[in-house]
């Protein structure tokens, strides 16, 4: 399958220079995440990358399994080149610098041929010089890697990171040299059970380092995170919180300053490096899709100015409406796969988008971003634009509730989200899972997400979207335990795609137990662009079409409803869907196909979301 470059496995290079003379780098190990990092002093590695495919992990294990970099001295190294000493045997030579190239950032999957269906390990290199000036600190900035990623600079090994949609970053001060410095990351997209999403998922499994890498560069002390938000339950405050770090007692002074609304607030940094502040605030314009108002704001600390744009509006519930700015809206949404145009992992601003400009040409005043953090470009455009954003964690379908480590890696996920995503006024949903099945450990799995959410942010609506049955009469029924711990209720199906008969959307009625807004978070079904038929007739775009016009009759009537997200936007890769000559690999529910044709089903949802909108004004 690979040529002779990509088979060989015994990697002299990568053994001897960039593995076997590691030693732990502790101080690397479970930092703190720095946020705003597009406003901040900046070096990208994004670029062409070198990369070795090590499907047998050669260069991460000896021959007998032993972890390489958890070697205590003298390294394994000495161990390994006595042995083929002694064996007369040579290592097969390979080098980086002289392996194949692919661009970072960017997904395997899509750029190389042969490793399309790949799951599995592939070593990373970029060299870069970096002059790094006293009194000043590094650290490298990784938006996302999928799954697993081990990371080494200069022979160090800075540290291991799980989760295939958040970012990390690790200091790297006092590894960092002027000249030829390496930065080789080790990426593993094997799916296990216990691993957040789980192994069976329906999107593709994207491997490699998707988004952007990034070298930020900071003063000794300096603002890590902050939160600038109105205060929940009264809008002449913004509140929040500045976090230092590594505080200098002699440096206590901190300020926040909002120009065009006349704010110059000075605050002492606490001993532990924390300002908790509240500042009164005066005739703001709030954010909204019709005003998406974003105010520059300046935090200045330490001889730096950190800049951010930050919009203010509230969201709450009140019964069973959604209330921005303390009026009532409807959802008009779509839900969002992050592809591009080419059938890879999105990463660009102009991916965002291609995919955002659709969505508003739809109607949508809101934008589902399944089934996992997206890409930072695609928040903040989403903040310019004025479109509503639930955000969601691959808390989806079965992963083990009952294992605290896979409960752990969710919340790990989820605290990484919300530290990069918090200050945008865009999102106004956190949503916990997807399809999980019901169960007493589920819920309290979801229960504790729930309540870490609100502990970090209580400013925003918490949501999942649940399954739902029929009871002995009929009727679709929205009974979930987990509901009672969520803000919305929120539901996926799929009536005349999985199940029951497009002609009885009508008779269908639905009940809930909960006084809450509904969300309508799927539905659809599914068509090939270009294919015409009868609108009984699957996979063409009359039946996509009818399936639509029938699932909104009886939609329409569903108690509560307050938005509706239908699935999906744009056709993407799914390895579960293979009927040849149809689906050829791609989940075809998309309203516009993954060439950009837009399906008969699009004007259907246009149409409709233009009567909402007129209803509403």
């Amino acid at each position: 399958m690979y040529n002779k470059t990509n088979t060989i496995l015994l990697m002299k290079k990568l053994i001897t220079k960039v593995l076997l003379s590691f030693s732990i780098f502790a101080q690397g190990q479970n930092q703190s995440l720095i946020s705003n990092v597009p406003n901040r002093n900046t070096t990208s590695l994004n670029g062409v990358w070198n990369y070795i495919v090590d499907p047998y992990e050669t260069g991460f294990y000896s021959f007998h399994h032993d972890q390489y970099d958890k070697q205590a001295k003298p390294s394994s190294a000495a161990y390994f080149n006595n042995y083929h000493a002694v064996n007369k045997q040579e290592l097969v030579e390979y080098d980086f610098d002289k392996s194949p190239k692919i661009n970072i950032p960017g997904d395997w999957t899509s750029q190389v041929p042969e490793l399309k269906y790949y799951e599995g390990n592939v070593w990373f290199k970029k060299s870069f010089d970096y002059d790094l000036k006293a009194k000043k600190r590094l650290f490298v900035y990784l938006g996302a890697i999928n799954y697993k990623a081990d990371v080494y600079l200069n022979g160090k090994k800075l540290g291991t990171h799980e989760g295939g949609f958040t970012p990390f970053n690790y200091e790297i001060t006092s590894i960092v040299k002027p000249k030829d410095n390496y930065l080789v990351i080790k990426v593993d997209n094997t799916r296990h059970k216990e691993d957040v999403p789980t192994i069976n998922t329906d999107w593709w499994n994207y491997g490699g380092i998707t988004r952007d890498v990034t070298l930020i560069e900071e003063n000794d002390s300096f603002v890590e995170d902050y939160t600038i938000q109105l205060k929940k339950g009264n809008t002449a405050l913004i509140s929040g919180f500045i976090k230092i770090n590594n505080a200098n007692p002699t440096l206590n002074a901190v300020t926040i300053s909002i120009a065009e609304l006349k704010i110059n607030y000075k605050a002492k940094v606490g001993a532990d490096g924390i300002v908790n502040f509240e500042i009164p605030v005066k005739k703001i314009s709030y954010w909204s899709p019709e005003n998406p108002k974003l105010y520059e704001v300046t935090i200045d600390y330490n001889a730096e100015k950190l800049k951010d744009t930050i919009g203010f509006r509230t969201i709450e519930t009140q019964g069973d409406k959604i209330l921005l700015n303390a009026k009532q809206i409807f959802l008009r949404g779509i839900s969002i796969h992050e592809e591009n145009a080419k059938g890879g992992r999105a990463n660009s601003e102009q991916d965002a988008l291609r995919l955002l400009n659709w969505a508003k040409e739809l109607g949508c005043n809101y934008v589902r971003l399944a089934h996992y953090p997206h890409n930072e470009n695609i928040i903040r455009e989403a903040d310019k634009m004025g479109l509503m954003v639930w955000e969601e964690i691959p808390v989806y379908w079965t992963v083990e509730f009952t294992r605290e480590a896979t409960y752990q890696n969710a919340q790990d996920q989820l605290t990484a989200a919300l530290t990069r995503d918090k200050n945008r006024a865009c999102i106004i949903i956190w949503s916990m899972a997807n399809e999980t099945p019901i169960s007493d450990a589920r819920n309290a799995f979801i229960k504790k997400l729930v309540d870490h959410t609100k502990s970090l942010d209580n400013t925003r609506l918490i949501s999942a979207a649940l399954l739902t049955q029929s009871d002995s009469a009929g009727f679709g029924t929205i009974n979930d335990a987990i509901g009672d711990y969520l803000d919305i209720i929120a539901f996926n199906q799929y009536l005349g795609w999985y199940g029951g008969k497009l002609e009885d959307a009508e008779k269908i009625f639905w009940k809930t137990k909960y006084n809450k807004p509904v969300i309508v978070s799927e539905f659809g079904g599914d068509a090939k662009a270009g294919l015409h038929g009868e609108k009984n007739e699957r996979w063409t775009e009359e039946f996509q079409e009818y399936l639509y016009i029938q699932n909104l009759k009886m939609i329409e009537k569903i108690p509560h409803l307050s938005g509706l997200s239908p699935w999906i936007l744009v056709d993407f890769r799914s390895p579960r869907r293979l009927l040849p000559g149809i689906q050829d690999e791609y989940n075809r529910k998309g309203l516009i196909s993954n060439d950009g044709q837009k399906k008969k089903a699009f004007y259907i949802m246009q149409n409709w979301y233009d009567k909402k909108k007129k209803e509403q004004h």
